[in-house]
């Protein structure tokens, strides 16, 4: 159990999250480690999603944050961040969702991404409408092809852009190299250095030419370590506050431990070898084949049904199993993990002592 096991399990509920806040803590500590400082660590909370995790993070000096959704954005506000990234473009009427946190919040600094000359202008007519002004960063593609525009003129072009419209300005550049997964860092690195030359080329160009570029904001979990070589550069990674399984085997160099477990019970003995868990799709992130979760103190011989409520796994270990029997276990991917939950149960000294609200799993909170 590595220390996993919860003295009072019995007063939880299943499926259920844990947090375990001592391995929590130790995961940021580690992130400002590799950072070199709170300065640089400007941390996506689309992981957690949690005001307390915030929190934790303002105690040891991050100020800035990043975020996916408007909830996670206002979530970040009320818990005291004073810098918001919000990176998802936004569109329609999150546009205007973007103002009212603007009005709403005014010692905050809001800011989004951009990648093209047409949500730019539509950003700035809203903006300029409103009366206010907020800082657009250049989404990059640096590989992925998802969002962003390629480096070069184009992309040189649309940030000269930006420092001409009304209601916006030049807030710098956004890179996510997300793509980048490699379990060998040598080869990690070198792809990602290799992806980011043409963004430094650019920044270069920019700047030659008199341009401003204030920040810098490039990379996720994986790329976290190669990123912190860059000195301009703030480093965004999100999975590392509780990491997970997918992460810890694809990423051996990197000394984050699972800080967030699902807890299941024994629901049924289906079969010859089978059990049957309450840990379902809506327990459990089930976008990736299985495993899905890595179950502690049993082995697994195959997962042979994963249905809405239920998990039926095949296991030598099924004949010392009873019904309404525990396991804990590591999700292979902790962020959607948690939204399935609204909240966490939180283990201190090896006992569940309160629980933590999934604020920003909702998709508006007031704004």
């Amino acid at each position: 159990m590595k220390g996993y096991e919860v003295k009072n399990i019995e007063d939880i509920d299943s499926p259920a999250l844990l947090i375990y806040e001592d391995r929590l803590r130790a995961n940021i500590k580690e992130a400002l480690r590799i950072a070199g400082g709170p300065e640089r660590l400007r941390p996506h909370v689309k992981t957690h999603k949690m005001a307390e995790v915030v929190i934790l993070h303002l105690e040891l000096g991050v100020r800035k944050f990043k975020c996916a959704t408007i909830a996670e954005a206002e979530m970040l506000a009320l818990a005291g961040a004073s810098d918001v990234l919000i990176a998802h473009q936004p569109t329609g009427p999150k546009i205007h969702r973007i103002v009212a946190l603007i009005r709403h919040f005014p010692s905050v600094v809001f800011s989004t991404i951009v990648d093209n000359e047409d949500t730019a202008k539509e950003i700035s007519a809203v903006c300029e409408k409103a009366g206010v002004v907020i800082p657009l960063f250049l989404d990059i593609d640096t590989g992925m092809h998802r969002t962003g525009i390629a480096p070069g003129e184009t992309a040189i072009k649309l940030y000269r852009l930006l420092d001409t419209l009304p209601g916006v300005s030049p807030g710098g550049i956004h890179a996510y190299d997300g793509h980048i997964r490699d379990r060998d860092f040598s080869v990690r690195k070198e792809k990602s250095d290799k992806a980011f030359q043409p963004v430094s080329q650019m920044i270069e160009t920019i700047e030659g030419e008199g341009g401003n570029v204030p920040a810098i904001i490039a990379g996720g979990s994986p790329t976290f370590p190669v990123h912190a070589q860059r000195p301009d550069v703030q480093l965004s990674p999100g999975t590392y506050v509780f990491w997970d399984a997918g992460y810890a085997e694809m990423l051996p160099d990197m000394n984050f431990v699972p800080a967030a477990l699902v807890f299941t019970r024994v629901v049924s003995k289906p079969g010859e070898g089978l059990i049957c868990l309450d840990l379902g799709h809506k327990a459990l992130a089930s976008e990736n084949p299985h495993p899905r979760v890595k179950l502690l103190d049993i082995e697994v011989s195959a997962f042979t049904g994963h249905s809405e409520e239920h998990l039926v796994v095949h296991t030598p270990d099924a004949e010392r199993l009873k019904p309404g029997d525990g396991l804990y276990g590591i999700p292979l991917h902790i962020c959607p993990t948690v939204a399935l939950y609204q909240e966490a149960e939180i283990v201190n000294n090896g006992r569940a002592q309160g629980r933590w609200k999934v604020v920003a799993r909702d998709r508006k909170i007031g704004v």
